[in-house]
């Protein structure tokens, strides 16, 4: 069983705006720390943002800019990151991740124990 699976992803224009969600079906990982990763084909999995499980001090990495908003619901047991403004840089592949601490150290790939499928998101010019 999957213990995070994502969903919300989809074909946007630039400038566009989605909302993904991941719902996190593992309850042992349901109130500790929660990530969301990108990869684009031929680059490397990056760090996008990070929320802690009392949501507090969001982590984000320089590239969002101010454009990304990460929270969470923990009665629904899911993680959101709302995508706003988005590039054509911003096509890839997005994926949740819990570290499995009730706080987020950092927005290392290697910090992260469980992962879900990704859900993908693709902006046009």
């Amino acid at each position: 069983q999957v213990p995070l699976v994502e969903s919300g992803g989809g074909s946007v224009q630039t400038g566009g705006s989605l909302r993904l969600s991941c719902t996190i079906t593992a309850t042992t990982y349901s109130n500790k720390c929660a990530a969301w990763f990108r990869q684009a084909p031929g680059n490397e999995r990056e760090g996008v943002a990070a929320i802690s499980a009392t949501s507090l001090t969001p982590v984000y990495a320089e590239f969002v800019k101010g454009r990304f908003t990460i929270s969470r619901n923990n009665a629904k047991n899911t993680v959101y990151l709302e995508l706003n403004s988005l590039q054509p840089e911003d096509t890839a592949t997005y994926y949740c991740a819990t570290a499995g601490t009730d706080y987020c150290f950092s927005l290392l790939v290697a910090s992260y124990s469980f992962w879900g499928q990704g859900t993908q998101v693709t902006v046009s010019s």
